[in-house]
């Protein structure tokens, strides 16, 4: 069967390390990035600075394979950074203000159909790039995937909802969903409220360690847990793992069961690797072949 592309709406950053090391991500571009190597030519629609680093993520892109077509470049603002700094072996975050990626414009209307757009919400905190959202999916006959990333103090409660009620599927961590939802006497039951409240089909809330748990539509409850065995050797970027899998499964039409499993075992071996992405293509290569990807 062919399908449209999926398209990725959002940050492409470094993390500045104190030591001078930097490395490339944003959960859109790691999510774009992860879809590539599973033969999926994503979409990915983004903004960098005219500068070194905006260069670097130009490169790594064609390196992998991945279209530039749609990484425009600012003149005025530089490439997305967030700036790492460790205090007692604790890692905390500032995210810069200002960045090229406040200030993505919509790709033209070139008829081109996509099965799913997927965004976060943190390159929604300035209106260009809103407003480019607003325009891309104003347009957009297909699905809407939202991955809340609730990064203070760059989110508001009432626009993080407002968007998460435009999608059909959502994914969010356990947290998060506790600082949007109004809790319930279970997990399972506050989830199946905000489904419910924002007419999704599909809620996905991960739960670190414990796994994720999804509710659809449909009444189904899934319920998905790593390897008691797992020899994790860092978790960043593993609920971006997570979501590029889901993607797959609603454009290949993946029943939810299926679709969190694979979710699950991705996002697993990505754990036992450094790093939020993998630039070794034979990491993804057993799950192309048992996936049927090619």
């Amino acid at each position: 069967m062919t399908h449209n592309p999926i398209a990725i709406f959002g940050e492409a950053l470094f993390d500045q390390f104190p030591d001078g090391q930097q490395i490339l991500g944003g959960a859109p571009f790691n999510v774009a990035w992860h879809l590539q190597a599973f033969n999926q030519r994503p979409c990915f629609i983004s903004r960098v600075g005219h500068d070194s680093k905006g260069d670097k993520i130009r490169q790594a892109m064609l390196a992998w394979g991945m279209a530039v077509d749609n990484l425009s470049s600012d003149p005025d603002h530089p490439t997305g950074t967030v700036q790492v700094t460790i205090d007692d072996g604790e890692p905390s975050y500032e995210i810069l203000a200002g960045q090229a990626y406040d200030f993505i414009a919509a790709p033209p209307d070139s008829g081109r159909n996509y099965d799913v757009i997927y965004h976060g919400t943190l390159a929604l905190r300035n209106g260009v790039s809103e407003q480019a959202l607003q325009e891309l999916t104003a347009r957009h006959c297909g699905k809407i995937f939202i991955d809340v990333n609730l990064r203070a103090p760059w989110w508001q409660k009432e626009a993080v909802k407002r968007w998460i009620g435009k999608a059909h599927w959502a994914k969010l961590n356990h947290d998060e969903l506790m600082h949007l939802a109004l809790p319930q006497a279970t997990l399972q039951e506050t989830m199946r409220l905000f489904l419910a409240q924002h007419e999704l089909e599909a809620l996905v809330v991960t739960c670190g360690s414990r796994g994720a748990l999804a509710v659809n539509q449909a009444g189904e409850k899934i319920e998905v847990a790593p390897t008691a065995d797992l020899a994790v050797v860092d978790t960043v970027g593993a609920g971006d793992a997570f979501a590029a899998v889901l993607l797959l499964g609603m454009q290949q039409r993946w029943p939810l069961q299926l679709t969190m499993e694979r979710a699950q075992s991705f996002a697993s071996a990505l754990v036992t690797k450094r790093g939020a992405t993998v630039q070794d293509l034979s990491f993804y290569r057993p799950f192309i072949d048992a996936w049927n990807l090619d």
